[in-house]
């Protein structure tokens, strides 16, 4: 019998697999029955001969051990093996069924490396017949070792206790219990990536210290663990007529091969935290429990996370990926590696690297990126915008190419090389086998993918060392620095720079290369301090007032001195660095804000995203975002992700007002929602907390009640006007029926429930943390001030504003509105808001206690040159003008608003929409309330103050500009003033 399809091959293939199916039919093994079964096989199905030719054609291994165990092709075929793919637990199913009569070890070692063939077998032919693609395949094989390691790891422990005993450990809270081996899989094992020829690095622990009990004599915990971890080995490893299982590397494991082969979990949390080098960050990444105890494996994960994922961002980890790619470099070069597909410029190890480059430096913040298989990293570096769309998508099409060439390399004779064939036979057998005509087809192919990836990985991993200097020339400032010019030339190169006090400049400097905090840095963080001050004294001296800019500089350098990772950001980054310079010369707020907080540099990665702060549906959502991945019970956490979140967002505001690309407006109303997003969640969490340990409140009826809580907020953030800095005003009412209580075991009644809640609501907005603070909360504007309950009822609320509220406490009513809870006890608060302003007042008190009210505070908060009289031009040029309380101020604006929502409302009812100052000054106008031109004249004289406001928080300087700025507008505002709430009947 003859393959007739090998007539429509190419002569390479049809030499190579003629070959091959005469030796099938010669051997002694290929029995009558069976060759007659593959022989009808083939002749029925062009499908499956296709697939045989084409198998066979790039794997001489598959065709041998089909020659070996022609019963294995059979079965596969007879079974649908070949045409499916298989579910997550069926590898370890086939292999339980294989090790159920198993009595031996030599036996299981056998059985083992029967399975391994099977799978390796259909593994193979799916692949090279593009049954499976690259991720399947690649999860196959893994699958097919994390079987072979558990069911070889759960034999072999069963035949071992009879005689040494079962290791027992105890945790402080438990009693004492049975331990299990952890095997953890790194490398491709871990990502779920092997290849079809791969090592499979492995490390093992156990979780404590304790003896074995029940056996012929007591072994210590770790005795017992490495022994089984030596069978383990040599049950996968040792090399037998049938071959091997896996080759197993355990020199990733702590301390490499001079340490002990198993550790406990004490052990490795030890050395990664004392010990532990960056390129076992690296490895770490793809870390996964692949055998033994899962559950403990996990804790031991959980354990190690924080060695491999820090909490800020972290360049630093890019030197250790250049170190490594350097030493594979050399590793390359002294080998003649150049054309291997996996360590080769532009290869596999390439993409590993840029992906993991991200997940080190991002991944403790971004936790999208804490996974281990290379895809889907890439993926989420194309979704969070780290990487354009186009070159991810180029990556992942060069990562699918390069490893089936990978694997066309290794099918061939089952062994371990990513190497390039040189004979031209072998070429174009691996050209075909790509389904490529020639050679040098595959070639040009492959060149275009490695181009493409060694320029990705140039651009992501490069050192900036490597690069031309665009910038001035630093090595004079690394001159300086070392302490190598005299006072004279240092002084003079400060000259030149354009420092308008060099001597200043020069002590500042000195004050901070000799200071302690420098001194206590380690060796590798002055190294990169060395590196980094030269390069920004360079920068530096390029800009107009470089004065201002190292005096607001070296701060943020002295406060990461023990972060220098930091540093390595920004030298990584020079546009990022360019940025950084441009806000903290515009803004010391900025610069302060940075140098307290460096994990804020991390925004100068997006420039665009910098300067464009989102709006308030894709806050929500990326606040959303970034807490579900927080454990509900993890409150210290997530009060640092919510400090992250709003000064990150408050940067990003400061940012784009200074570029002049938000107006006055649109700052207030970012600033505004990002205040409301934060408080909506913290609202959550405070309920979700009170639930938990009180239960739901409960309604009359005995079920649970509506969620009927609000926060309120008056002031600035109920008038959509926060400011940088600004404080909430806040009231909380509830809309339960407060005799009643909660439905859980530790059951309170629901006054007291609510009262708590405020009280953990006040507490995660106002404690400190090492983030900062939310947000200072002012809750005086509640019902009876300091001295009335925390939380009220609504039904409360409206008792006390329509019977004993001052009549400045209806002025701070018109500016109220809820900023987070229920809609429906929301919409029963503005009933209740709408009645009480309109109110029937007589004008003339009304307007009496506003102007009463004002001069009060004038007199207590205004400059002394200015609170004495009102009239136009009663202060002195020289004087100052407090923006907000002198005559013609802000407050004097708000108050006469005020009182027109007080005094008209009844008449108007549309007076009553809006909280903010300027969409109620239109409403007063279109009421005739005020003419034309005057509410032009407040409007813009408000919008001007505030503005002023924003430039002077910016500038760290408080509220005041001199007495002769604003002389219109003031002029202005004090004669509406003296017309409205002095003079005319209004």
């Amino acid at each position: 019998m003859e393959l007739d399809i090998l007539q429509q091959q190419h002569p390479l293939i049809v030499e190579i697999v003629g070959h091959q199916w005469q030796a099938f039919q010669e051997s002694r093994e290929a029995r009558d029955d069976c060759l007659k079964q593959l022989g009808q096989n083939l002749q029925e199905s062009d499908r499956f001969a296709a697939e045989l030719v084409r198998c066979w054609g790039g794997s001489d291994y598959v065709a041998e051990l089909c020659r070996r165990r022609p019963e294995l092709l059979l079965e596969l075929m007879q079974s649908g093996d070949l045409q499916r793919s298989y579910s997550e637990t069926e590898h370890r199913t086939k292999l339980d069924t294989l090790l159920q009569s198993v009595t031996t070890e030599d036996e299981l070692g056998l059985q083992l490396r029967r399975f391994r063939q099977r799978e390796q077998l259909r593994i193979i032919w799916r692949d090279l017949n593009r049954l499976a693609d690259v991720v399947e395949t690649t999860a196959d094989l893994s699958a097919m070792a994390d079987a072979a390691i558990d069911g070889a790891y759960v034999w072999l422990y069963e035949s071992c206790t009879p005689s040494w005993g079962v290791p027992m450990g105890a945790d402080a809270d438990e009693p004492p219990w049975p331990q299990h081996l952890i095997v953890l899989g790194m490398g491709k094992l871990g990502a779920c990536e092997l290849n079809l020829s791969s090592d499979i690095d492995l490390i093992f622990a156990y979780p404590n210290q304790g003896e074995t009990q029940g056996g012929r004599r007591s072994l210590t915990n770790q005795e017992f663990f490495i022994r089984l971890g030596q069978k383990l080995i040599k049950a996968l490893d040792a090399l037998t007529v049938e071959g091997f299982v896996f080759r197993v590397d355990m020199r990733l494991r702590p301390y490499g091969q001079s340490g002990a082969l198993v550790l406990s979990f004490d052990a490795m949390e030890q050395y990664y935290q004392d010990q532990g080098r960056d390129w076992e960050r690296y490895a770490m990444i793809k870390a996964r429990v692949v055998a033994g105890d899962r559950e403990r494996g996990s804790e031991l994960l959980a354990m190690l996370k924080p060695f491999v994922y820090r909490r800020y961002i972290d360049f630093s980890a890019v030197d250790a990926l250049r170190d490594m790619k350097r030493m594979i470099q050399t590793e390359v070069k002294r080998k003649g590696m150049q054309e291997n597909v996996k360590l080769g410029a532009g290869g596999i190890r390439e993409i590993e690297f840029i992906g993991q480059a991200f997940q080190l430096i991002h991944g403790g913040r971004e936790r999208a990126l804490q996974q281990r298989p290379i895809m889907g990293v890439l993926r989420v570096l194309k979704e969070k915008d780290y990487l354009p769309e186009e070159a991810v998508e180029q990556l992942v099409e060069a990562y699918r190419f390069l490893r089936n060439v990978e694997h066309a390399l290794q099918a061939l004779d089952d062994k371990q090389t990513q190497n390039l064939p040189e004979e031209d036979s072998a070429r174009l057998r691996l050209a075909l086998t790509m389904g490529f005509d020639t050679w040098e087809q595959l070639q040009l192919a492959l060149a275009e993918h490695r181009e493409f990836v060694q320029k990705q990985f140039d651009e992501v991993v490069a050192d900036p060392s490597e690069q031309p200097e665009t910038e001035s020339d630093s090595e004079t400032w690394s001159l300086l620095w070392s302490r190598e010019l005299s006072d004279e030339d240092a002084l003079d190169l400060f000259v030149q720079a354009g420092y308008a006090l060099p001597k200043e400049a020069l002590s500042r400097l000195e004050s901070l290369r000799d200071g302690r905090a420098l001194q206590s840095v380690q060796r590798q963080g002055r190294e990169r301090i060395d590196l980094f001050m030269p390069m920004l004294l360079s920068q530096l001296s390029a800009l107009v007032e470089p004065d201002e800019a190292l005096q607001r500089f070296l701060p943020l350098v002295e406060s990461v001195m023990r972060r220098t990772a930091y540093l390595v950001l920004l030298m990584e980054n020079r546009s990022a660095l360019e940025q950084l310079f441009k806000l903290c010369v515009a803004s010391p707020w900025i610069a302060e804000r940075i140098a307290r907080h460096p994990m804020l540099l991390d925004e100068f990665l997006d420039v665009d995203s910098l300067f464009a702060p989102p709006g308030r549906a894709q806050l929500a959502d990326e606040l959303r975002q970034q807490m579900v991945r927080i454990p509900a019970d993890d409150l210290e956490q997530q009060m640092e992700a919510l400090r992250y979140f709003k000064t990150s967002h408050v940067l990003r505001v400061a940012a784009a007002e200074i570029a002049g690309t938000l107006p006055l407006m649109k700052v207030s109303d970012y600033l505004t929602w990002i205040a409301e997003v934060v408080v909506c969640e913290v609202v959550e969490i405070a309920w979700s907390n009170m639930v938990a340990r009180y239960g739901q409140p409960q309604s009359a009826a005995g079920e649970p009640a509506p969620r009927d809580f609000i926060v309120i907020g008056y002031g600035k953030v109920g008038g959509i006007e926060l400011g940088y800095g600004s404080d909430l005003d806040l009231v909380f009412v509830h809309g339960v029926e407060g005799q009643q209580g909660t439905d859980g075991e530790r059951s309170i009644d629901n006054q007291t429930f609510f009262v708590r809640l405020g009280q953990r609501i006040i507490h995660i907005l106002n404690t400190q943390t090492a983030s900062g603070q939310l947000y200072e909360v002012d809750m005086r504007l509640r019902p009876s001030g300091a001295s009335g309950l925390l939380v009220g009822s609504l039904e409360a609320f409206a008792k006390y504003q329509q019977n004993d509220a001052w009549t400045w406490e209806h002025q701070a009513l018109c500016r109220a509105r809820v900023i987070a809870g229920s809609d429906a006890l929301t919409e029963r608060f503005k009933a209740v808001r709408g009645e009480v302003l309109s109110s029937a007042r007589g004008k003339d008190e009304l307007r009496s206690e506003v102007v009463a009210m004002r001069q009060k505070m004038r007199d207590n908060l205004g400059t002394p040159e200015t609170s004495a009289g009102a009239s136009e031009g009663s202060w002195q040029a020289d004087a100052q003008f407090h923006l907000k309380q002198d005559h013609g101020g802000i407050v004097d604006i708000e108050f006469m608003v005020q009182y027109g929502v007080l005094a008209w409302s009844q008449q108007y009812p549309e007076l009553l929409e809006y909280t903010d100052n300027i969409r109620v000054l239109d409403s007063l106008e279109a009421t005739s309330f005020i003419s034309s031109d005057d509410a032009d004249l407040l409007r813009e004289a408000y919008k001007a103050y505030r503005a002023a406001a924003h430039r002077l928080a910016l500038q760290n300087c408080k509220g005041v500009v001199s007495g002769d700025a604003f002389h219109e507008y003031r002029r202005g505002v004090m004669g509406i003033w003296q017309r409205i709430m002095l003079d005319a009947d209004n």
